[in-house]
């Protein structure tokens, strides 16, 4: 296992990937981050479009598909969007780690300063009346929670943001330092991710070990296998 024993406290903030759910504050975000000049947007599906509607013409270049970052369309249905080698070689990759650096030039990966993410309403969703077994399923959030994982772990160098209430104080603190965050920062981020990535398996776990087999099967069709 590799060990860091040096890290930047301040990290400057230069590509930020955003997907979330929960939309809400963006509006408060997404200018803030532009007001940065050197940062850029990595964004997905409905998030993407959303952040380019509030966008100014002139700024729109700075927003780009995580598709065309990759090179790998989104799964129909939204299934697979950010599970890719260059996205998780830019969260994990060290500081000061000349293999890893190699590694990101090999496949032209970026570093990743910020990730902005919020899951599945999962909770909500299997707890709406009428919602059976496959509309919880369908909200069992992967791609979230692995980016939210990843930038946590990576809290030495990167933000992992998974709460539009601390939208606010991220944009002051970038104002006001020129750009970066702290360490002491990314690491309450960091505490707060694994909370909440914690809290949503648990909730996931809670709402299977609360369904019947009985209840999954008749929830679907049954087909026989073509002889």
């Amino acid at each position: 296992m590799n060990r860091v024993e040096s890290v930047q406290d301040r990290i400057h903030v230069t590509n930020v990937l955003i997907s979330v759910s929960d939309k809400h504050e963006l509006e408060h975000l997404v200018p803030g981050l532009l007001g940065m000049d050197e940062v850029t947007l990595y964004s997905t599906g409905g998030t993407y479009d959303h952040i380019r509607s509030m966008m100014h013409a002139n700024d729109q270049h700075r927003l780009k598909k995580v598709s065309d970052y990759t090179g790998q369309p989104e799964m129909q249905g939204g299934l697979v969007k950010t599970l890719d080698y260059r996205i998780y070689l830019g969260l994990l990759s060290e500081p000061f780690n000349e293999a890893h650096a190699a590694d990101r030039e090999r496949a032209g990966a970026k570093l990743i300063d910020m990730v902005v993410v919020n899951l599945y309403p999962f909770r909500s969703v299997a707890r709406r009346r009428g919602a059976d077994l496959e509309d919880a399923r369908g909200n069992i959030d992967i791609g979230g929670p692995c980016m939210l994982r990843a930038a946590a772990k990576s809290f030495v160098r990167v933000a992992a943001v998974c709460d539009p209430a601390d939208y606010t104080t991220i944009v002051e603190e970038l104002r006001t330092s020129g750009g970066g965050l702290s360490l002491s920062t990314r690491f309450r981020l960091a505490q707060k991710a694994f909370g909440h990535t914690a809290q949503y398996d648990r909730a996931i776990a809670d709402y299977l070990s609360d369904t019947s087999f009985q209840s999954v099967s008749s929830t679907y069709r049954h087909e026989r296998r073509a002889e």
